[in-house]
């Protein structure tokens, strides 16, 4: 499950983040590369829990900055 997250996340990255604003993200490092380095690191349930949180938490009130994996 993990590697089909990955496999996802990497088209996302290749081929439809160019449309939608890349380099607009509010973290270092940006969401989808958190998102792979979490798969890379744990389980399918927590790595997509921290992938969901993390994207809950990038909003208009949200400050940002640096947010590395744990």
């Amino acid at each position: 499950m993990n590697k089909l997250a990955i496999s996802l996340i990497m088209f996302y990255k290749k081929y439809i983040s160019h449309y939608l604003g890349e380099g607009k993200c509010k973290f270092t490092p940006t969401c989808s590369s958190y998102a792979i380095m979490s798969y890379k690191k744990y389980n399918f349930f927590k790595a997509t829990f921290l992938t969901v949180w993390r994207i809950l938490r990038c909003n208009p009130f949200s400050k940002g900055g640096y947010d590395p994996l744990k």
